[in-house]
């Protein structure tokens, strides 16, 4: 298996923080953000990673990170040329992936436990995708799923009128057929590539699979849920509960 980190866009709602940086590169706790879904990807087993971002800040996204040797991972990398939404960005991942499945997470988004047990039930899946949920407060800021008593039926982008209280959080996997379904989409009203719809034609499919978030849960691309993500971090100074997985490998 391997991960993607997708560590673009332009952070527009934490100007003026980010004229100067990449929102990924932001303190979150003692670390900087994107320290974070690094870790939890290494921690699930995952060591050949691909990070994604923007021209402007790739310099400073390498000279961070490096090989990747500092957390016993492999790092890639690849430039996003324009902010065209979260599926464009993995678009980007289909020649480091190969045939081998995926585990995308939003590089933003904050757990306070380790994504370990998501990404083995997608693996004994066999086929087919896997998305975490969340309830929150405000889900007309995600996508938002419709649950029955066994799958998700239905994503609806930042929705008006959210069906239920469950965000879809930055976290995803994909069997190879992700590749096939991205050459399909089109741009939606809002102009990008969204990966909602990825998500949706894997539940016409009736492959997608969801867990419930363990834990605690926050993105960082506002300065109420940046300030919420280093609150959670700094208690537990930034360890991520569950994350011994020494010597396992995908």
């Amino acid at each position: 298996m391997k991960g993607i980190v997708l560590a673009g866009g332009k952070g527009t709602r934490l100007h003026p923080l980010t004229k100067v940086t990449n929102k990924h590169l932001l303190p979150v706790g003692l670390e900087p953000m994107i320290f974070h879904p690094v870790r939890q990807l290494v921690g699930a087993g995952i060591q050949d990673i691909l990070i994604i971002t923007s021209t402007e800040h790739m310099g400073e996204i390498v000279r961070l990170l490096g090989s990747g040797k500092d957390f016993g991972a492999r790092f890639t990398y690849r430039v996003q040329e324009e902010a065209l939404g979260i599926a464009d960005a993995l678009a980007l991942g289909e020649d480091f992936a190969g045939d081998r499945p995926i585990t995308v997470l939003l590089g933003d988004n904050i757990f306070t436990h380790s994504i370990a047990g998501f990404v083995d039930r997608f693996l004994a899946q066999g086929r087919g995708a896997r998305v975490l949920l969340k309830s929150v407060d405000q889900p007309s800021r995600y996508g938002v799923a419709a649950l029955d008593e066994k799958q998700v039926i239905e994503i609806e982008e930042k929705p008006e009128r959210p069906k239920s209280p469950y965000a879809v959080v930055g976290a995803y996997c994909y069997d190879p057929q992700v590749w096939d379904i991205l050459r399909t989409m089109g741009l939606s009203p809002r102009g990008e590539y969204e990966i909602t719809s990825v998500n949706n034609r894997y539940i016409q499919l009736g492959e997608l699979a969801y867990d419930i978030v363990e834990g605690g849960w926050t993105d960082a691309g506002t300065f109420e849920s940046l300030a919420e993500a280093n609150a959670m971090m700094l208690a537990c100074g930034n360890r991520i509960t569950g994350l011994a997985l020494e010597g396992k490998t995908r």
